[in-house]
Parts: structure tokens; C-alpha cells; sequence
């Protein structure tokens, strides 16, 4: 346990860095106790954190992909059937590090390639809401318990979200361009070690230019909430006098658009605040997978009828998740 909790703390949570940087700004005469001083430590341990687990956890995690390109995912696809197929899916979405208006695209191919509706939804679900390098950041800030629920939950959202639409037959809501576009199997080239590299290396760049400014805005979301908003404001709106905070949480956060990293120091302040697990979580779902631009993008590829089912259904899963989270959080933390 001891080693265990030393990886958590010291390997993913960085706790050094956070010691290291206090220090140095001790040296420098800010009071790290003091409300700026705090606010300067929280916002460059959080970003360096964040920048050095994201570029590390990006090169993996597109590495990885490189085994799975568009024509080889809809090859897999197509072997399963029924909930099964729901399920690889969905974890075929975990594997691809896109925030959501980047799973549209993909979610459009593999629609016109024939793949069932239900299980092309579950991979648009899935893909922006859980990937491996929200596991290692949740961990690093929650734990590894909050860590590997959240990501169970989320695929459970995708897969039960997928077969519900799956079993209502809404082919005849998505539009007609996509569904006669067709598709042309092209045989995916077979890349070297050496080129998976570079291809990884190249995601890491190309996914940190988005992102960074997400992170940034987040880590200084986070910093104003730890050092300068009364943890009796957070605990009154989403701690667990208020019942409507997993619902607040939730439609607060469609109208945002960023990722899981952008979103998980606002997360991890208002967890230091006094907020309950669930809303947070909640929040954070909602931001990943209902974000606004995504589903104007969305609204292009889907009529009025199935996009509202798909915002209806991924909205009561977030937030009965929200709920569930917040009745047992004393397991969690």
C-alpha cells in the first residue's frame, strides 16, 4: 500500500513538483499562505502537472491508436453484433484522445460505412467522455478509486446510451448525405516502429497546441476557486445541502467546451471546496460530451428528433451518475 501510495502521490500526483515550487516561491518572498501566493503555486504546479502528464500519456495513447486507424476500427466494428458491438465501441472510444467536436468526424465515417447507428453513437459517447489519459489524470487528483469508477460509469453511459437508441430505430433521422455517402475500404498501411513514433510524436504536438489553452484557462478557474471563493459559497450551491446542485453542475457545463484536461483542475478545486464527488463528475461529463459546439456540429449530421434523444439520454445518465456518486461518496474519498 505504502508503494502503491507513493506512485499515486509522488509519480502521478507530482507532489514534489508542488513541494519544489512552493519552495521556490518562498525563496522569492511569496508567501505561498497567502491567497496570490497560493494562487501562483496551485496555477504553475497544476499546468506543469497537467502539460508533463498530458504530453507523456498523448504519445502512448496515439501510439497505441496508430494500430487502429478508421478502416481497421470498422473492420473490428463490424465482426460484433448487439450489445457486444456496443461494448468494443466503446472501448475503442477510450483509445482515442479527441474531445467531441473531433469524434464527429469519425462518427459520421463509421455511420456511412454501415455500422449500426446504436454502436457508432456508444464510440461517440464514449470517445470524448473516457480515454486511458483521463484514468492516469483522475488518478493522479482523486485516486485510483474515483479514477476507475468514473471510467466504468462512462462506458456504461456509452453502451447503455447506444443500445437504447440501437433499439428505437432512428436510422431515418440521420441525414440523407450520410447514410448515401457510402465508404471506400482503404487498406490501412502497415507503418514501422520507427513511423508509429513519429506519428505519436506528431499527435503530441498536434493535441497540445488545442489543448494547452484549455489547460490554462481551466488551472486559472481552478487557482480562483482554491484560494479565492469561500468554500461556504461552493458547499452552499453543490455540496450536499443543495439537491439540485448534480442538475446545476450539469447544465452548467453544455454550454462550455473544452476536454477532460481542461476540466479536471476546475474539478479538483471545487472538490477542495467543499463540492460533492457526483456534481463534480457530473460537470465533468457534461462539459466533455454535451458541449455546446459539439452538438451544433452534431445537429449538422443528425435531425432534430436524434439529437434530442442523444442530449436526453446522455443527460440522465450524467446526471443519475451525479447522484449515484454523491449517496456514496464516503466509499470513494
Amino acid at each position: 500500500m505504502s508503494v502503491w501510495q507513493f506512485f499515486q502521490d509522488e509519480i502521478l500526483g507530482m507532489k514534489w513538483l508542488n513541494r519544489l515550487i512552493g519552495n521556490g516561491l518562498s525563496v522569492f518572498g511569496l508567501d505561498t499562505g497567502s491567497r496570490v501566493g497560493g494562487s501562483v503555486q496551485f496555477f504553475l504546479y497544476d499546468v506543469i502537472k497537467i502539460t508533463v502528464l498530458l504530453c507523456c500519456l498523448i504519445f502512448v495513447i496515439s501510439y497505441i491508436q496508430s494500430y487502429f486507424p478508421p478502416e481497421r476500427s470498422k473492420k473490428i466494428l463490424g465482426r460484433f453484433h448487439g450489445i457486444g458491438a456496443n461494448i468494443i465501441s466503446a472501448l475503442l472510444g477510450t483509445v482515442t484522445p479527441f474531445c467531441s467536436c473531433s469524434s464527429i468526424p469519425l462518427f459520421i465515417g463509421f455511420t456511412s460505412a454501415g455500422l449500426p447507428l446504436g454502436v457508432t453513437f456508444s464510440f461517440l459517447i464514449s470517445s470524448p467522455m473516457v480515454d486511458l489519459g483521463s484514468l492516469v489524470l483522475l488518478m493522479s487528483i482523486f485516486g485510483a478509486k474515483v479514477a476507475v469508477i468514473y471510467v466504468l460509469v462512462g462506458l456504461v453511459i456509452a453502451v447503455a446510451g447506444g443500445t437504447i437508441i440501437e433499439k428505437m430505430h432512428m436510422e431515418k433521422y440521420v441525414e440523407g448525405f450520410i447514410l448515401s455517402a457510402g465508404s471506400v475500404d482503404i487498406e490501412s498501411p502497415t507503418l514501422t516502429k520507427t513511423e508509429r513514433v513519429q506519428y505519436a510524436k506528431e499527435q503530441v504536438v498536434s493535441t497540445f497546441k488545442k489543448v494547452f489553452p484549455y489547460i490554462l484557462v481551466g488551472v486559472g478557474i481552478g487557482a480562483v476557486i482554491h484560494n479565492w471563493i469561500p468554500e461556504s459559497w461552493i458547499t452552499a450551491v453543490l455540496g450536499s445541502n443543495n439537491p439540485f446542485g448534480v442538475l446545476l453542475a450539469t447544465l452548467v457545463g453544455v454550454p462550455m467546451y473544452a476536454d477532460i484536461f481542461g476540466t479536471i483542475p476546475v474539478a479538483e478545486a471545487l472538490l477542495a471546496r467543499g463540492a460533492q464527488l457526483g456534481t463534480i463528475l457530473s460537470f465533468m461529463m457534461a462539459v466533455t460530451t454535451l458541449s455546446l459546439p459539439s452538438l451544433i456540429m452534431l445537429q449538422k449530421a443528425v435531425k432534430p428528433k436524434l439529437l434530442a434523444l442523444f442530449i436526453g439520454v446522455c443527460t440522465v445518465g450524467i446526471i443519475l451518475v451525479g447522484y449515484l456518486f454523491n449517496v456514496f461518496q464516503f466509499l470513494f474519498i
